[in-house]
């Protein structure tokens, strides 16, 4: 992970990312250097640990508590049927070795809580919220908040997904929200759609890999919507 450039091997398998106008190399390396903490390696976990690692992310670590289920597998599509009943953090980096052997992989087999939340994100660059509880993305947000810490904001429901991105000094999760959860209205959970959560996935992957590589512009200050009912994607501009 320390070499000064790419191997041929590494040219070769991020050939496509080395022709993209702006990209090149340099930020193909910083990739390499880069390190993202994905917290759930549920339905949003699934398409951001696929697409980090095939990126070339160096180190990639995951936190989640929770075993494959069957009725996972309509969505979390890093899991398959041989892994019901295994640690979902195991599963998920069986699969990104096999994808991309040169990728670090650390898991982390709890729950994050508020104890155990700073020592964990602490030596990553970034931090992905993948999880499907409305406490643990305000407490995320808390903890990013205190500890300068940047990272992306994703949620889905039925139809629906919303993602930001979060930087010191940005419009953060809790600015929406001061009430925390109790400010959120509570809908009854039904779905999500099997690929609602892939779309939001991929894009939260895409944040992660442009705040590594220096390209493109962020999601901060902004926060996307979208219906896959009717392909519908808003962003609203917030203060």
């Amino acid at each position: 992970m320390m070499d000064v450039m790419l191997t041929d091997g590494e040219r070769e398998r991020y050939a496509r990312h080395l022709s993209l106008p702006g990209f090149g190399e340099e930020a193909q390396m910083r990739l390499r250097r880069g390190s993202v903490l994905v917290i759930g390696a549920g339905g949003l976990g699934s398409p951001v640990l696929l697409y980090l690692a095939a990126a070339g992310v160096g180190r990639i670590g995951i936190v989640d508590g929770d075993c494959v289920d069957m009725s996972n597998l309509q969505r979390q599509v890093i899991h398959t049927m041989a892994d019901v009943g295994q640690p979902k953090v195991l599963s998920a980096a069986n699969k990104i070795q096999a994808l991309n052997p040169h990728v670090s992989v650390e898991t982390h087999d709890m729950y994050l809580t508020a104890d155990n939340a700073s020592g964990i994100m602490d030596s990553y660059d970034f931090v992905i919220d993948a999880t499907d509880s409305l406490d643990i993305k305000f407490m995320v947000d808390d903890i990013c908040h205190r500890m300068g810490k940047p990272y992306n904001h994703g949620a889905i429901g039925g139809y629906e997904g919303q993602t930001m991105t979060v930087l010191p000094g940005t419009a953060r999760y809790r600015d929406l929200f001061p009430d925390g959860a109790d400010g959120v209205e509570h809908a009854p959970v039904t779905g999500p759609l099997g690929v609602v959560p892939g779309i939001l996935g991929t894009i939260q992957a895409a944040e992660a890999v442009k705040f590594l590589s220096g390209v493109g512009e962020l999601l901060t200050d902004h926060l996307l919507r979208f219906d896959a009912q009717t392909m519908a994607f808003h962003t609203i501009r917030l203060r």
